[in-house]
């Protein structure tokens, strides 16, 4: 029994530290579509995120029937859906070192799709008691990692490239308080340490948690949501600026036409197409805001 419990526990704590990397992955890097900057582009070559793919990689497939086999000094994997990839590397290193192998990186579908698909803490679902080494001896509360997210009605696809979320770090103090330069702390400890786990809280209070824990993340992820809103507003006037000047534009060509019953054709054609663009518009001027709890733990020390 002991050896199980020993091996339960370091399941789960390669779970919890899976599911900090991930969510930190998908933060930092699917959030922003921006172009980098030299000095951005130079400071990710040296950021430790293929490292995290490769852990992330490797244990989805380790988990859910995939298999995985090391090979002077890359990886042959076989996902649960039988594809399987020879020679993988995972760095820029190893790719330019190995240029034969094959480089997998967030580009990858079904890499992308891990981190993109977190599975969400629901309520009830017991909470595990931590302790990180390092951490001061008052710092003693709940911390969790809450996904902020805002969709269109627009039916999919195309409602794809208009979803806007972030990722949030959240620390409740065992007085009430939030803290947010602890819940970050413990993120970033959550990534390099393992932590021990203690105990587990039992399922009724792990429901009256989460519930005090949405409550906080609520109030705390205002200023988040009210920025995921701003930016589709803005997105969303662009775009109506940009449709309407197209739409001028055309307008102002096929009224030099001069034959009537051509001019007359085409502008009704435009019509129904800029009726559609409205319509478009309006149904992605419906947000429906979301927000999911992705992992819940209580922090103490060990002592």
């Amino acid at each position: 029994k002991e050896v199980a419990h020993q091996e339960g526990g370091q399941a789960h704590r390669r779970l919890i530290q899976e599911q900090a990397r991930e969510s930190r992955q998908s933060a930092s890097v699917l959030g922003s579509t921006e172009d980098l900057d030299p000095g951005e582009a130079q400071r990710l070559l040296a950021h430790p995120l293929p490292h995290w793919v490769e852990y992330m990689t490797v244990s989805y497939l380790q988990a859910h029937g995939g298999r995985v086999e090391r090979k002077n000094g890359a990886w042959d994997l076989t996902w649960p859906d039988g594809e399987r990839l020879t020679c993988v590397v995972f760095t820029s290193k190893e790719a330019e070192e190995k240029p034969f192998n094959r480089h997998l990186t967030l580009e990858d579908p079904k890499v992308r799709n891990l981190a993109m698909h977190l599975p969400p803490f629901t309520p009830g679902q017991p909470v595990p008691v931590i302790t990180l080494p390092g951490l001061a001896p008052e710092v003693r509360g709940f911390w969790s990692l809450w996904q902020i997210s805002i969709s269109t009605a627009e039916p999919s696809p195309r409602q794809a490239g208009w979803n806007r979320r972030r990722i949030m770090p959240l620390f409740l103090a065992d007085d009430g308080r939030r803290f947010a330069p602890t819940a970050r702390h413990i993120w970033d400890q959550l990534l390099v340490t393992k932590p021990t786990i203690l105990r587990q809280l039992d399922v009724e209070t792990s429901r009256q948690v989460f519930e005090r824990l949405r409550e906080a993340a609520e109030q705390q992820g205002k200023t988040i949501y009210d920025e995921l809103v701003q930016a589709h507003r803005e997105r969303l006037a662009r775009e109506r600026e940009k449709g309407e000047y197209a739409f001028a534009a055309r307008r102002r060509a096929i009224e030099r036409i001069g034959l009537p019953q051509v001019r007359n054709h085409r502008l009704s054609l435009l019509e129904q197409e800029e009726e559609r663009f409205r319509e478009q518009l309006e149904r992605r001027a419906q947000i429906l805001p979301d927000i999911s709890a992705l992992i819940v733990i209580r922090v103490e020390t060990s002592g």
